[in-house]
Order: C-alpha cells, then sequence, then structure tokens
C-alpha cells in the first residue's frame, strides 16, 4: 500500500523525508562536481596555456568545448529525463564524466585535453535537468522555486572549490592530480546514483506530493510529440535568451576570463585574483537563494527577474567603465556582479509552470540550453576579440593581455547583458502556478 506523509504515521513520514533527500543530497553532490568543471579553466589557465602552448582564442576553445556540448545536450537531456527518469541519468552522466576528468588529467596534448573535456561535458550536461525533474516530482510545486534556488546554491559551491580553494590547492598539488581525483569521485557517485536514486516516490511505495489533470496523458503520446509541445510554446523562449545573454556573459567571466583579467590588468597573484572570484562565486550562489525565496515568497516571477537583470547590465557598465580598484572596491562590484547575474534562476520556474507538469524536464531543458550556447559563444568570442590587439607580449609561454584588449571583450559581454533584459521583458509572469491549458 502506498505511503504519503500527510495521511500516514511519523514513521511512513519519516521514511518518506529520509529518501527524497538522501537522493537530494546524491544529486548535489553530482552537480558540486559540475560547477567545479565548469569554474576550473580559469584557475587553471596559466597551466593550460603553458603545457599546451595555446593562445588565448584556443584556451577559450578548450573551456568552451564542455559548454558546447552541454548546450547541444540539454533538450536531449530534457527527453532523458522525462522518459527514462533521474536514475539512469545520474548513474551514466556520473560515469562519463568521470572518465573524462580522468582523460583531461592525464593528456599530453590539446587534442587529448579537448576529448578528455568533451567527456566531462557530455557526462555533466544531464545532471541539472535531472534534478529539476527530481525536485519537481519528490517535491511540492510550491516550493519549486526555492528548491531551484537551493539547488544552484549548492552547486555553486562548487564554483566556489574551483576559486580560492584550488588556488590553494594548487600550491601543494599539480593541476593534473586534481582532476584525476575528482574523475574517482564522480565514479563513486555513479556507484551511490545506482544504489539509492528512484525516479519519482511512487517506486518507493509513497503517493507523489503534487497530483496533475490535463487535457491529455502526455504518457501515451510519443516523446516527440511532447518535445514539439514544449518547443513550439513561444512563451517558454524568452527564458532562453536571458540565459543566452545573462549567464553566458557570467560564465566567460567567472568561469575563464576573470582570473587572467585580474593578473594581467590589475597585476594580482592567483591567490588574490582567486578571492575576487571566490566573493562572485559566493554571491552568485547565494543569490540564486534570495531569488529562489523571494519569488515564491511574494507568488511572483516576472518583477524580481527583470530587476536583476537590470543590476546586471549596469554591473557590466560598472566593470568595463568605473574607475575601481582591487580589494574592498573589488568585492563589491563582484559581489554585486554575482547577485545581479543568479536572478537567472527565476527562468527555470517560469518555464516549468508554463508546460504540461510532466513536461517539466523538457520545459526546463530548452530555457538551459540558453545559458551554455551563450557561454560557448562568449568565452572564445572574449578571447578571440582580445587577440585581435594582443601585441606580443608572454611571460613563461603565457600571453599577456593589455586593458585595452579586455576593454574590447567587455563590451560584447554588454551587449550580451542588454539582449537578456530585453528578452526578461518577454517571459510571462506565472504567479508561481502551473498555467498550462492544454
Amino acid at each position: 500500500m502506498k505511503q504519503t506523509p500527510a495521511t500516514f504515521p511519523e514513521a511512513a513520514e519519516f521514511r518518506f523525508e529520509l529518501a527524497r533527500w538522501s537522493i537530494f543530497a546524491i544529486l548535489i553532490l553530482t552537480y558540486i562536481l559540475v560547477y567545479f568543471h565548469r569554474m576550473a579553466p580559469g584557475v587553471v589557465s596559466e597551466f593550460l596555456m603553458a603545457d599546451f602552448n595555446i593562445s588565448g582564442t584556443r584556451l577559450g576553445a578548450l573551456s568552451a568545448i564542455y559548454f558546447a556540448i552541454y548546450a547541444l545536450m540539454q533538450i536531449p537531456s530534457g527527453v532523458i529525463a522525462d522518459t527514462l527518469g533521474t536514475r539512469t541519468s545520474i548513474i551514466f552522466g556520473n560515469l562519463t564524466a568521470g572518465l573524462g576528468s580522468i582523460l583531461f588529467g592525464m593528456a599530453t596534448g590539446f587534442e587529448m585535453a579537448c576529448a578528455g573535456r568533451f567527456l566531462v561535458g557530455l557526462g555533466v550536461s544531464v545532471v541539472f535537468i535531472s534534478i529539476m525533474k527530481n525536485n519537481s516530482v519528490w517535491f511540492h510545486e510550491k516550493v519549486f522555486g526555492i528548491m531551484s534556488g537551493l539547488t544552484l546554491f549548492f552547486g555553486n559551491l562548487g564554483a566556489v572549490m574551483a576559486a580560492g580553494p584550488l588556488a590553494q590547492v594548487l600550491t601543494v598539488f599539480h593541476w593534473r592530480t586534481v582532476f584525476l581525483g575528482i574523475g574517482v569521485l564522480s565514479l563513486g557517485l555513479a556507484l551511490a546514483g545506482f544504489l539509492l536514486v528512484r525516479n519519482k516516490p511512487e517506486d518507493m511505495g509513497f503517493i507523489p506530493p503534487n497530483t496533475h489533470t490535463g487535457q491529455f496523458q502526455t504518457q501515451n503520446r510519443h516523446w516527440l510529440t511532447n518535445l514539439k509541445d514544449v518547443v513550439m510554446t513561444l512563451r517558454v523562449w524568452p527564458g532562453f535568451w536571458v540565459q543566452l545573454g545573462m549567464i553566458g556573459s557570467s560564465y566567460a567571466f567567472m568561469g575563464l576570463w576573470g582570473m587572467p583579467y585580474l593578473r594581467d590588468v590589475h597585476g594580482l597573484s592567483r591567490s588574490f585574483a582567486a578571492h575576487h572570484m571566490t566573493v562572485q562565486l559566493l554571491s552568485f550562489a547565494l543569490g540564486a537563494l534570495f531569488w529562489g525565496w523571494i519569488s515564491d515568497k511574494t507568488g511572483r516571477r516576472k518583477p524580481f527577474l527583470l530587476w536583476a537583470a537590470a543590476a546586471y547590465v549596469l554591473s557590466w557598465f560598472l566593470l568595463t567603465y568605473l574607475s575601481w580598484t582591487p580589494g574592498i572596491t573589488g568585492f563589491i562590484l563582484f559581489s554585486f556582479m554575482g547577485f545581479s547575474a543568479s536572478g537567472f534562476v527565476i527562468t527555470f520556474a517560469a518555464a516549468k509552470e508554463i508546460v504540461h507538469p510532466q513536461l517539466s524536464g523538457m520545459g526546463v531543458s530548452v530555457v538551459n540550453t540558453g545559458c551554455f550556447i551563450g557561454t560557448a559563444l562568449a568565452q572564445p568570442l572574449l578571447g578571440y576579440i582580445a587577440d585581435l590587439t594582443w601585441d606580443g607580449t608572454t611571460t613563461n609561454g603565457v600571453r599577456i593581455y593589455s586593458a585595452a584588449d579586455y576593454h574590447n571583450g567587455f563590451i560584447a559581454m554588454i551587449l550580451f547583458s542588454i539582449l537578456a533584459l530585453a528578452a526578461a521583458t518577454r517571459v510571462k509572469e506565472t504567479y508561481c502556478r502551473n498555467t498550462f491549458k492544454g
């Protein structure tokens, strides 16, 4: 007989809570590694440029491979999450990413490093959508916004680990050793996923926290038909463009070019530069939690997304044109930049609340694709623009760019952020409830 925490004794409620939070914990540990892989190239950039003898454009391409395959896999990830379920995604995602990280750590040349980075991107590409799907079936829809924020908060701890802490670890361990260790950890999480993760409460004898009735049953339709319905829902797409502009430019800076910029233009050591990136990443993590919470609390999505997008545009203008200095001023600026960028988390809830509840994985995946297409474009674009005016200066085989080189690239990032703000004006207000009508 199925059990539900609302109608059965405390023991049953405890088992339900233990089950869903244990599953969530495994998924979150996996997601922490997703963010580590996403942001780590910025900290090890000088080692990569020196070991593989590559330019800024090729460095950007090496980092962007992760985002390119991630972007290509987002819609397939949504299909997998909605058909095969979270368990399959997490097991095979961790296996693939683990092998890719080990290959990256063992790379003897640029091509081998690219292959490792490709496998990492392929493996981790299914993780976030799986977590969103898990959140939509194991938790009540009224807390989806805060669960999205909580997910991104913990995920960004991996990004924080890839900043200051990684910079300190690199004083003791070789960068290759770090990636080999992360690869082994991913393989361990694949085993944990096999043993503990289940797709939905019904698989463990519980009644789901959400019950929905619609004008058609998605289970009886081919997944291609369901995907077509989601893709053809025009109200989903503004969130895609918000993420392309907002997170594409943000990850280009936080995940790759922020560290070199602070080193080249402001003369900071790796450690002190990493402190600035850590502040930005922590603000991004806390901001994701805040925007998800305030949106759920007030029952509104769009106003907060607009405020965050507008603040993010302002942050790029301040970074590019304000005469600021590292230290307290820099920490405040980077904190503001990270906090405002994290408002993009609202687009996930808005997307889920527009499509059929059983197709939440596909809905979120369409929006999330914009994030990684944007980053795959922005990271090499910034490097390419810097290479155009580079004066040939190198240190230990690493290209050193001038303030003007970075300034030209930042103008492109400003345009990305303006695109995000324009798209945010087109996002539909759902008032934190599913608006699908069939």
